[in-house]
This record gives C-alpha cells, sequence and structure tokens, in this order.
C-alpha cells in the first residue's frame, strides 16, 4: 500500500513542559508514533484531556496551527494549460508547415496539419485536467464539520477549527475529520479505502498497535476523510490539515514529476534530429525546384 510505505515514524520522547511543542509537532507534520502510544499518554502530551479543550486555548492553538484543511492546489488557467501543449520542437514544425502549405494554396492539406495539432493539444489538456481534478477530489473527502467536546460540553462546529488535542466524539455515518488517536469505542469500523486500498470496513480499538505496524493495522487510529460505518467512537486529534495521512497524499500527487526515461530521451533526440533532417531536405528541394526548374 504506498501510503504506509511512503511514510516513516518515529517516537518522539519530550518532557513535561514541552507538551505544547508536541502539539504544534503534531500541527507541522513532524511525526509522532500516536498509534504506539496508549490513549491517556496521547492525550498528556497533546496538553489536552479527556474533557476536552477550553475555547480560549483552542482558538490560540487554532492561530497558531492554521485551520484544519488542505492548502489548494496551485492552479494555471485554462488558457495557459491549453497553450503550454504547443511548446514543442515538432508542434512548431508542423505549426510552420501548416502555414507554408496555407500560403501555397493547399487549404486542405494545411487544415489537417493544424487538425493534428490541435487533437495532440486537446488530449494534453485533458490529462492535466485530470490531475488536478484528482487533488480537488481530495479535498472534497474532508468532513464540513466535527461533533466535539470542550470543557465537557459536546459540541458541533466546522471541521477547519479542529486543532491538535480536541477531543472528537465519531458515529456511525461521520467523515473523520482529522486523523485521531482513539480514546474508547464502541463496536466501531471504519472505511478506509482512500488511504489502504482495503475495501472491507476495519475495526477499530483503543489498545496501542506496535510502533511499526502499516497504516491499515493501525486499529487505534481514525483517519481524516475515512468513512465511519458503524459505531462510536471518542478521539483526540493528533494531526490535521496538509499534516494528516491524506494530507501528505495530495502533497504527494501535487508534487508529481513527469520522469524522462531513457527511452523517451532516445526518442526525443530522434524527433529533433528527423526535424532537421525534414527542414534540410524541405531546403533542398525548394532549392532545387527554384534554381534549376524554376
Amino acid at each position: 500500500m504506498g501510503p504506509q510505505h511512503a511514510n516513516r515514524y518515529i517516537k518522539v520522547s519530550v518532557p513535561e513542559n514541552d507538551r505544547m511543542d508536541e502539539a504544534a509537532m503534531a500541527a507541522r507534520g513532524d511525526e509522532a508514533a500516536w498509534h504506539a502510544l496508549p490513549g491517556d499518554e496521547a492525550l498528556r502530551r497533546l496538553g489536552s484531556s479527556k474533557a476536552g479543550l477550553a475555547p480560549a486555548e483552542a482558538k490560540a492553538r487554532l492561530e497558531r496551527h492554521g485551520p484544519n484543511r488542505l492548502p489548494a492546489p496551485e492552479r494555471r488557467g485554462a488558457l495557459r494549460r491549453f497553450l503550454a501543449q504547443f511548446q514543442n520542437v515538432l508542434i512548431y514544425v508542423l505549426l510552420g508547415a501548416g502555414a507554408i502549405t496555407f500560403a501555397l494554396g493547399e487549404e486542405e492539406d494545411a487544415l489537417v496539419i493544424l487538425g493534428v495539432v490541435v487533437i495532440n493539444a486537446i488530449v494534453g489538456f485533458a490529462q492535466e485536467g485530470k490531475a488536478e481534478a484528482a487533488l480537488e477530489a481530495i479535498r472534497g473527502m474532508l468532513s464540513p464539520k466535527a461533533t466535539v467536546i470542550r470543557e465537557g460540553a459536546r459540541t458541533t462546529l466546522p471541521a477547519e477549527d479542529l486543532v491538535p488535542g480536541d477531543v472528537v466524539f465519531l458515529q456511525s455515518g461521520d467523515r473523520v475529520p482529522a486523523d485521531l488517536r482513539l480514546l474508547s469505542v464502541t463496536g466501531l469500523r471504519c472505511e478506509e479505502a482512500a488511504l489502504t486500498g482495503e475495501s472491507v470496513a476495519v475495526d477499530k480499538d483503543e489498545a496501542s498497535v506496535p510502533d511499526g505496524a502499516d497504516l491499515g493495522d493501525r486499529r487505534s487510529m481514525a483517519y481524516s476523510g475515512t468513512l465511519v460505518t458503524s459505531g462510536q467512537a471518542t478521539g483526540v486529534t493528533v494531526a490535521t490539515g496538509a499534516a494528516t495521512e491524506i494530507g501528505r497524499i495530495g502533497r504527494l500527487l501535487a508534487s508529481v514529476e513527469t520522469l524522462e526515461t531513457p527511452l523517451l530521451r532516445k526518442l526525443d533526440g530522434f524527433a529533433r534530429r528527423l526535424t532537421v533532417a525534414i527542414l534540410l531536405l524541405a531546403g533542398l528541394v525548394l532549392a532545387f525546384g527554384t534554381l534549376v526548374w524554376g
């Protein structure tokens, strides 16, 4: 499974007076093996309790860590993405050939060449659009609301207001609003296909699991964007926004770069040599036709 192998978890040990630094680390994306810690220890490190955070403390953490949402991907305008499809030597040659063909009165041939260029650009444009749609789909997986316990009172608020240390209540049908270390569980099952590829809902419980457990085996955790199919639970928020597992997937998608394989490099070199040969041959034919045949 891609996500769990892409991430490495390390144990973090901090003294009593550094609990708030631990919470800051969770929001920034520095990783602790929360699934391996007892629930009470996770609460201690996050400077929280089963009664939840005080509203003033939650507000201060929100200002410090930022909202619980995924950053919007960098977008290029549709026109820029479409024009970028023409940035290729062979495309330049085809456009030049089309212009010359049109100038010579061969409108049909010119339209065929232009059609090939436009179809190529449309295909590339559509492929880039699918990549951006995938990033938007990941952002759409986040829950819009969350039920939290603050100072012992249960309240519903926008999920983007969640902060590390918030105690969250889950029930059947909810979408998990952030990465949670489960504290109490009653028949909880979560569907985690978006993260692990596992089509069957996973049973959850509050017991710690080994430090090196794969993502799909971390039964003491509930991850942002996954769906609660049955049961109830409470959990403490250990990661929000881009620091969550679903946030890491979003970052990986946003940072994907096209790799040029040796075969593609050879094909690119061949295309350049072919382009030069075609231009030289066309020049010779033009010169011969003009000078010899008039």
